[in-house]
């Protein structure tokens, strides 16, 4: 039988409990947070009255993404703010901390690369992704790993600082290709670093003209003095700054450094865009797309909260887009059910507060049509997505077609795929997922428990497995797969085909796949006796049946370790004298886990009406097994 994670019994409770905290939620603003079967928490957001907007989401209809969220929602807990800055601050700290799955625009390039030169005695020129409170200078951050490394590679040639990360005991190539001032074998005054770490700080915060000039004026003198190659050098790096400087696209007389932002929101994606203004110039762009389940000019807020949080290079000012007309409506009912939805000024001078830099919606003038390139860059770039996710589905629909005519089948609409796990035959599962005309889909997927083998006994297991699956399917007149993949060769082929056809009546195509010794796909085989199918390997139909071995081995393997950590945790309890199965369950479901087990005082044994005594054996116990 399936394994089932919920009974109906523990989803009535877990209603009922919901609708009382519903009838205790207070007439104030903070922030929610939803929580799923398992106590997880997988959505966090804010509200200016918790009572009317948590309550929205257990009343009315909602829309299919929305209603997703809903339906995995099994319990909530909320917290109490004083203002909205404290609520939007407080989400965006508690979205970092517990990464909901349905916030997934936080989630979306949370970390973004800069540009480091280490605070040490001979300072050296990074990309990270991780800005500390080290005393270093950072620089960005860049739309992407390729740019900031781009850039440092500019600067690794141009500038002579250390390019080791260990001290060598002498002088490396760098040295005598003119990119490393040696400080393994000469003393560097520090005036000289200093020199070095104005020039790139100036470069890196917009001066690279000033930069240019200068990389011209030895260029021209090096070709006086005839040393060409020198010359050909300097000339390189200015064609190299041209290159990473060409994408500047405005140019405004103040020379202030801002970020410009925008967004737009489509199918219930929402894409934001940054543009980087350095010194007047637009030198760089950032496009983010994500789903979102809130109301669209919140959650754009939240997401700007959450990327300023994690951004420690910020610019003088930045510029934001006004709400659009049509979310004045969404606002309206936003607030009546509680939410907090800041209007544009009132998201402005939230932020500035909090950051202590200047935030602008401007109304008219050339800082206006930059937000709306920003708005219209973010228009294009969801469009895109789009449009790409519709030719992977055409590509991905064209494969499966394919791949049924590779193997004759006229029409191969569903595939179910099953696979085996097991660790020295201990905890033995199996797992079967299911592609509908070639993409995955998961509330089909099913997990089972194997009863009648011992031990590693792959064939075995697919008859039980094969068996169990397709029995169930005749029982209850479920769907019928057009192609069975097991993972394995002729045998396991053979072991699957003998159950169907001499046990169940049922004649479907079965394939099997064959892996190689670095465990990749290697070969489709198909029929019984097994014949190999040759399918070119940059194919899609190939790159398909990969998609569908990967994918079921990943689900098995992940059963394999719940299964697996579950009976670690049942023999270690179980061999404590005095702990039976009844108590087990009785611990395990009021402490939660081994650890928390571990960890408890005498005190919390007590109200399971276990005594000091046999409490002080089981941690002695647990802690024992760990040393």
């Amino acid at each position: 039988m399936d394994e089932m994670s919920e009974t109906r019994q523990d989803y009535e409770k877990a209603i009922e409990n919901i609708r009382h905290k519903l009838a205790l939620l207070p007439d104030l603003p903070g922030c929610y947070l939803m929580k799923n079967t398992a106590g997880k928490i997988i959505y966090v957001g804010k509200a200016k009255v918790l009572k009317n907007r948590v309550r929205s989401y257990f009343t009315g209809s909602h829309d299919g993404k929305t209603q997703r969220l809903v339906t995995d929602i099994r319990d909530f807990e909320y917290i109490v703010t004083g203002s909205n800055i404290e609520a939007l601050i407080l989400e965006c700290n508690l979205i970092k901390t517990h990464q909901p799955r349905y916030n997934v625009l936080l989630k979306d390039d949370k970390t973004f690369p800069y540009i480091k030169i280490t605070n040490e005695p001979h300072p050296r020129l990074e990309v990270t992704r991780r800005v500390l409170k080290d005393k270093a200078k950072y620089f960005g951050p860049y739309p992407n790993a390729y740019a900031a490394q781009q850039t440092k590679k500019l600067l690794d040639r141009m500038y002579p600082l250390r390019k080791c990360g260990v001290m060598p005991k002498e002088v490396c190539l760098y040295y005598h290709m003119g990119q490393c001032l040696a400080p393994c074998e000469k003393e560097v005054q520090q005036t000289e670093y200093d020199r070095i770490t104005q020039e790139i700080t100036s470069f890196l915060s917009g001066g690279h003209e000033e930069i240019k000039k200068e990389l011209q004026r030895k260029m021209e003198e090096a070709a006086e003095e005839l040393y060409f190659e020198r010359a050909k050098e300097l000339r390189d790096q200015i064609m190299n700054i041209d290159a990473i400087m060409e994408k500047q696209k405005i140019t405004t007389a103040d020379s202030r450094d801002r970020d410009v932002l925008g967004f737009s929101v489509d199918k219930g994606w929402m894409c934001v865009q940054i543009l980087y203004m350095r010194q007047g110039k637009m030198v760089q762009r950032h496009a983010s797309a994500f789903p979102f389940y809130g109301e669209a000019y919140s959650d754009f807020m939240t997401f700007v909260t959450q990327y300023y949080s994690d951004n420690p290079a910020l610019p003088q000012e930045i510029l934001l887009p006004e709400m659009p007309k049509d979310a004045e409506e969404e606002k309206a009912d936003g607030e009546a059910d509680g939410a907090d939805i800041l209007d544009a000024a009132g998201a402005a001078s939230s932020l500035q507060e909090w950051l202590g830099i200047k935030v602008l919606v401007p109304q008219r003038g050339m800082k206006r049509q930059m937000v709306g390139m920003a708005i219209e860059n973010a228009k294009v770039s969801l469009d895109e997505k789009f449009r790409l996710i519709e030719r992977d589905e055409e590509r991905t629909l064209k494969a499966a077609s394919s791949l049924g005519q590779s193997i004759g089948i006229e029409h191969l609409h569903r595939i179910e795929a099953f696979d085996n796990s097991n660790i020295q035959g201990t905890n033995p599962v199996s797992a079967m997922v299911v592609f509908i005309d070639g993409k995955p889909d998961k509330k089909e997927y099913r997990k089972y428990k194997v009863r009648s083998v011992q031990g590693p006994d792959d064939y075995g297991t697919m008859r039980e497995v094969i068996r169990r699956r397709y029995e169930r399917v005749l029982k209850e007149n479920l769907e019928m797969p057009d192609l069975i993949v097991v993972d394995g060769g002729k045998g396991q082929i053979s072991a699957a085909v003998d159950v169907l056809e001499n046990e169940l009546g049922l004649f479907i195509p079965v394939c099997g796949l064959v892996k190689d010794v670095k465990h990749r796909t290697a070969q489709l085989m198909v029929g019984d006796p097994a014949e190999p199918v040759n399918l070119p390997r940059d194919s899609q139909e190939f790159y398909l049946l990969q998609r569908i071995q990967d994918e079921v081995h990943r689900f098995a393997i992940t059963f394999h370790r719940e299964q697996r950590g579950k009976s670690m945790v049942v023999s270690k309890l179980d061999s404590i004298p005095g702990i039976g199965e009844k108590r087990r369950k009785l611990l395990l479901k009021h402490f939660g886990s081994l650890k928390k087990i571990k960890e408890a005082s005498i005190d919390d044994f007590r109200p399971l009406s276990i005594g000091d005594k046999l409490a002080k054996q089981i941690i002695a116990a647990l802690q024992d097994e760990e040393s």
